[in-house]
């Protein structure tokens, strides 16, 4: 709302163009009561009036002298005279001639409010030439702010004397309004004329109040300009090697000219950070620097007229007050240039001299000018953020540290992030030194923001510098500083940043109190653990826990380790399982071993959950879990080996000087990672060296009375091992596989005399080879059993000496002969073959195995033998097969046993679908050929049935010739002679393996030839006997005949179609043109001449 100044228009109108940033208060109303004291001290006069010679004058009296004892007197005349008016006017004029112009004006305001006004004062104060005649000097500083001064004793009254100066205007004629002037009365039913005079009346008090405040800087500027005592100035002059002290207030106005600098050269975000480093100051006001000086020129203007005399201070107006320094007294103006330079003065000097660098110990005679014109040459740059660090050398540590906090956060953005960990030497010392705690904090989350997705050896630079200042610093401050970095960065959208914070937690478990290292950093990872996606997160953490699990001193955590193992051993990631092997199980059985838990909790559990799965999964085991548990037992051999070492009685006798042999290469299996080395968890080769060469002469000469941790090993643990492997699944081959590797690391690490000693006589001892053993129908069927292929693979075959081989040599035959002989299930034996088998080293030792057979007494076991041929023949080479396979099956099937000569159909038909050699299938197809053409073998129905079970297995993957020739024609033989088999029974058999054979060819590729002779002909001859026997299958039948003969009449008329396009294509006489022409825009593109030949469509 637009308000009239009822005093001075025109001063209204220069102020509101002058000041557009100051506002008024223009919601009080007159029911809102008096204005409030303005922000400053209205009792200076107006810079148009002459102040009082009382205020000016140092040889005047007080008011706190002779002033207040008339100002009492008055009073109490007041109090006890009858005559007021008489008393009143003489107190009012003593107080006029005197000059107490404040006194007699509260005294006049005070008889206002009685209702007995005096016309002495009123006319004095109604006249403004009373007041217009005097100067504006303001009052001396003794005056204004020394106790009992007008200041000090009128502050509470500040609305007394404010109405007093509008009294003191009300009079003024012409255009000019005054209160008396003003009819409120006129004005009572408009709200807004009523409020427009208030705001006018508060107008005035703010402005006199601010001429107060003028008044005030301009002494407050003379004590800043002298507060530097006369004997420290000459300090400074006689020694200019010392540097006078920056003053407040010079600081300050430096600060308002570079901040402007800042603002008018678009260096926005420095300007911010200027602003926010020196948040006591306001850099929208000039006076807010609190000097009653004008402000001086731009840093720019400054620079350009550096040495130049400044122009004189009578020429410079102080548009803030609006005050000439040519309406001030001279003494105002002329003394001050002759002791010293202005302070504003002063603040362009210094400038002038910082930007140019000029050396008050110079002592040639140029001039300002011409030296800052010669400096100009160098080409220096301090008008900027970097300029002024450039400029402002360190001169201590600390002051190093800061200007390294200050500059870092600059540097950082502008480096490729290529290189960018080249800075962490710098951001980790600062981080280091720093003072101040947020400088530090901000660094930190540079180091871990350094780089947006670090690379593995970015990844090892950071983590190198996390582990020097967690070293530096100790781990109070690694707890207070880093760690909060690495919570921040826990779920961040980068895997490869959560991945270092992963691997943050590990390196910096050395350097943490114990405290947080067993809870909030071991709940950071088992959070992580759970939920992160990313493999390679996962699998840094779990080396973490590993190290986490190495320094850990808090037993009560152990139950929390052991679910992170199971938990961890039970991830998808197979990476992540190889890192539990690596790291964590190691680190987690030594701590255990530490704890005394390792033999009386960790293995046992594990054990107990075997056992619990194995009862579980009677009708389904789960494997996978079976995998995770075992491979876990598996990782724990060497740990338990070495407290079997630690513990044993010789342990004590271990001497590492003298010559102590080399430990075998092959004396222990390879380990995962060095963690699992016995000699790195022992403390060295020659330590672990020392300990083997006492321990196998304890075993073989004085036994193990006394060895604790051996016999918990030989009575508990190989017993419950053994029960466990007596129920395990023999068909499972995985289950098998695991088991088998776990008792060949087991039997390996322990050694040869334990395995001896130990081991092998348990196992002996329940697989006593009889065939009382095999009678299942007693409960004795330990030999079909996965005890068996388990004890063969893992046990006899951990050492390769001569008579190591004999042993399994032997226990195979013997097995083979037990179970042929029994007629117990063979499964134990084919396990312990498939086994065996997928190792190359054991194909020879597996044939003279089975030649055994072939040559044996018994027809039993012939017919064994030439079943497990049909197990070897995958994985042996074909010169082995050709060498001694066939043979020995050329000569089984020449056997007078008729079921030997049978149960040779299989391992034949393996291969015909394996072996590539022409010769060797030819005489694996004249074999065949004769089961099936000669006439002894036309009313074996058993050998029919091999045969049929053994085209429908191998047919399809066997070579297309000896499918579409010999396979083929001879299943169709078979089904048109079952037509006529009277024996239903027979007939049934027959026309059911057929069927399964003609299921699996019929999705081979079957020439229309084939097709037509053979495979159609043959299905129709057993669709005929599914009619009688099996109406379901006959549907099917019929389904698959239908569909065939289908594809048949398509292939027709493709070929028909296809023979027809051709002719058309190359009729014409222009056809071979074309041809050639075509031909000869090909280039050598291999992909455009295919193109040639493609259909258009």
């Amino acid at each position: 709302m637009a308000s009239v100044n009822p005093f001075n228009l025109s001063d209204s109108e220069e102020e509101a163009e002058r000041r557009p940033n100051e506002t008024v208060d223009t919601e009080r109303t007159p029911s809102d009561g008096a204005p409030g004291p303005p922000p400053g001290n209205p009792f200076s006069p107006p810079a148009d009036a002459e102040p009082p010679t009382l205020l000016l004058s140092s040889n005047r009296t007080s008011p706190s002298g002779e002033g207040i004892s008339v100002s009492v007197a008055a009073t109490s005349a007041m109090a006890g005279s009858a005559e007021t008016r008489v008393s009143v006017d003489v107190i009012a004029a003593q107080l006029i001639r005197d000059q107490y112009i404040l006194t007699a004006l509260e005294f006049h305001t005070e008889l206002l409010e009685a209702g007995r006004e005096l016309p002495r004062l009123r006319d004095y104060f109604s006249n403004p030439g009373n007041f217009e005649r005097q100067s504006g000097t303001p009052p001396a500083k003794d005056q204004v702010l020394g106790p009992g001064g007008p200041l000090s004793e009128y502050a509470p009254g500040v609305s007394h004397v404010a109405r007093g100066w509008y009294c003191a205007r009300r009079n003024r004629a012409g255009s000019i309004s005054t209160l008396d002037s003003l009819d409120f009365a006129r004005y009572s039913d408009d709200g807004n004329r009523e409020s427009d005079e208030r705001v006018a009346v508060l107008e005035f008090e703010l402005r006199k109040a601010k001429e107060t405040i003028q008044a005030l800087r301009a002494n407050l500027t003379q004590a800043a300009e002298s507060e530097v005592p006369s004997q420290e100035r000459k300090n400074f002059k006689s020694s200019p090697e010392i540097q006078e002290p920056i003053r407040p207030l010079e600081k300050r106005a430096l600060n308002f000219l570079v901040n402007e600098y800042l603002l008018k050269n678009e260096y926005k975000l420095s300007s911010i950070t200027f602003s926010d480093e020196n948040d006591d100051q306001d850099f929208e006001l000039w006076d807010d620097v609190g000097l009653n000086i004008p402000k001086p020129p731009d840093l720019l203007q400054l620079y350009r007229n550096c040495g130049t005399p400044l122009p004189s201070p009578r020429d410079t107006v102080d548009v803030s007050v609006e005050v000439n320094f040519g309406d001030l007294p001279g003494n105002c103006i002329a003394q001050v240039p002759l002791k010293k330079p202005d302070l504003s003065q002063q603040v362009c000097m210094w400038v002038c001299m910082y930007i140019c660098g000029c050396n008050s110990s110079m002592h040639r005679k140029l001039s300002p000018a011409f030296l800052q014109a010669l400096l100009s040459f160098c080409r220096m740059c301090s008008d900027s953020r970097l300029g002024a660090e450039v400029s402002r050398i360190a001169d201590s540590e600390e002051s190093v540290m800061l200007m390294l906090g200050r500059c870092l956060p600059h540097i950082v953005p502008n480096v490729l992030l290529a290189k960018r960990e080249e800075l962490i030497p710098l951001i980790l010392c600062t981080a280091c030194l720093h003072p101040e705690p947020k400088e530090r904090d901000q660094l930190l989350h540079i180091l871990f923001n350094l780089i947006k997705r670090p690379d593995d050896e970015q990844r090892q630079m950071i983590l190198t510098g996390c582990v020097a200042f967690a070293r530096h610093v100790g781990p109070t401050r690694v707890e207070a500083e880093l760690l909060p970095q690495c919570w921040e960065q826990i779920n961040h959208k980068y895997p490869e940043r959560r991945l270092l914070v992963a691997e943050s937690c590990g390196a910096l478990a050395p350097y943490l109190p114990k405290e947080i290292r067993s809870s909030l950093v071991l709940s950071m990872l088992q959070q992580m653990l759970a939920e992160d996606k990313a493999d390679m997160v996962r699998e840094a953490v779990v080396k973490s826990l590993g190290i986490i699990m190495g320094y850990i001193d808090d037993s009560d955590k152990y139950s929390q380790g052991f679910e992170l193992m199971l938990l961890s051993l039970s991830d998808p990631s197979e990476r992540v399982v190889s890192a539990v092997h690596q790291v964590f199980i190691p680190a987690f059985a030594a701590w255990t071993t530490e704890l005394g838990t390792l033999q009386t909790a960790l293995i046992p559990s594990l054990l107990a959950r075997i056992e619990k799965l194995l009862m579980q999964g009677e009708h389904g085991l789960d494997e996978h879990k079976l995998h995770v548990f075992l491979s876990a037992l598996q990782s724990l051999i060497p740990p338990l080996f070495a407290v079997v070492l630690q513990n044993a009685p010789f342990t004590s006798r271990a001497i590492l000087h003298g010559d102590i042999p080399a430990i075998e290469v092959t004396r222990f299996p390879r380990p995962a990672s060095p963690l699992q080395d016995v000699a790195t968890i022992i403390g060295s080769r020659e330590m672990l060296s020392a300990l083997l060469l006492l321990y196998d002469h304890q075993l073989e000469h004085e036994g193990t009375t006394g060895w604790e941790s051996l016999l918990w090993v030989v009575n508990q643990l190989l017993p419950q091992l053994i029960e466990i492997v007596g129920r395990i699944n023999v068909t499972s081959s995985t289950c098998v596989h695991e088991f088998s590797r776990f008792f060949w690391r087991f039997c390996r690490t322990f050694g040869k005399i334990f395995t001896n000693t130990k081991v092998k006589p348990q196992f002996q001892e329940i697989l006593r080879l009889s065939e009382e053993n095999v009678d299942v129908s007693a409960g004795n069927d330990i030999l079909t059993k996965a005890t068996v292929p388990i004890y063969a693979t893992g046990v006899l075959t951990c050492y390769n000496q001569e008579e190591d081989r004999k042993l399994l040599v032997g226990f195979l035959e013997d097995v083979m002969t037990t179970l042929s002989l029994s007629h117990a299930p063979l499964d134990s034996l084919k396990a312990s073959f498939v086994e065996l088998g997928a190792n190359p080293v054991y194909h020879e030792l597996l044939l003279t195995v089975l030649w055994y057979g072939v040559v044996h007494t018994s027809a039993l076991v012939r017919c064994t033998a030439a079943r497990m041929f049909e197990l070897l023949v995958k994985g042996v080479n074909e010169t082995l097969v050709a060498q001694r396979v066939v043979p020995a099956l050329i000569t089984l099937s020449s056997d007078p046993e008729i079921s030997v000569r049978i149960s040779t159909i299989p391992a034949f038909g393996t291969i015909m679908e394996t072996v590539t050699q022409k010769e060797l299938l030819e005489r694996v197809k004249m074999q065949l050929a004769s089961f099936l053409e000669d006439p002894q073998y036309q009313d074996q129905h058993s050998l029919h049935m091999e045969i049929i079970r053994t085209f429908g297995r191998v047919g399809p993957n066997a070579e297309p010739r000896f499918r579409d020739e010999f396979v083929l024609p001879h299943l169709h033989k078979l089904a048109l002679g079952n037509n006529s088999q009277a024996v239903e029974s027979k007939r049934i058999d027959i026309a059911t393996q057929l069927f399964e054979a003609y299921s699996a060819l019929s999705c081979c590729f079957i020439s229309e030839e084939v097709m037509v002779n053979h495979f159609l002909p043959g299905l129709r001859c057993l669709r005929a006997d599914m009619e009688q026997l099996s109406p379901e299958h006959e549907v099917i039948l019929s389904s698959m005949i239908k569909e065939c003969e289908i594809k048949v009449e398509n292939r027709g008329m493709a070929d028909a179609q296809g023979s027809m396009s051709i002719a058309s294509s190359l009729v014409g006489e222009d056809a071979k043109t074309k041809f050639l022409s075509k031909m000869g825009q090909l280039t050598t593109s291999g992909a455009m001449l295919a193109n040639v030949f493609q259909r258009k469509k």
